[in-house]
């Protein structure tokens, strides 16, 4: 999964992902934008987590961190984004290297 989450992030693709929702530890499915790797400065327990932009959840466009063990299925799609269209902050300080040219 960790994989195919680093070469969507490399290769500026959009990815289907299916996970269980802390929430209500429901199944739900997804299309992201991959964001990063590591720990969140969310949540202060220092776990690796996947960073995602939801793309198409109810409520709206919103981050995404979710546990590896949370994580049933990361689908690489054969659609790209554009950094420029979701980074919208600064300073960008990603933890997985990437070359997002001035969103890196």
């Amino acid at each position: 999964m960790l994989t195919t989450f680093l070469q969507a992030i490399h290769e500026k693709r959009l990815l289907s992902i299916d996970f269980i929702a802390k929430e209500d530890n429901l199944l739900r499915n997804r299309k992201c934008v991959a964001f990063d790797f590591g720990p969140s400065r969310k949540f202060k327990d220092n776990s690796d987590r996947f960073h995602f932009l939801d793309l198409n959840s109810p409520d709206g466009k919103h981050n995404l961190s979710i546990l590896p063990s949370q994580i049933h299925k990361i689908e690489l799609l054969d659609e790209n984004f554009e950094p420029k269209n979701y980074v919208t902050w600064h300073p960008i300080n990603w933890i997985v290297k990437r070359d997002w040219g001035i969103y890196s």
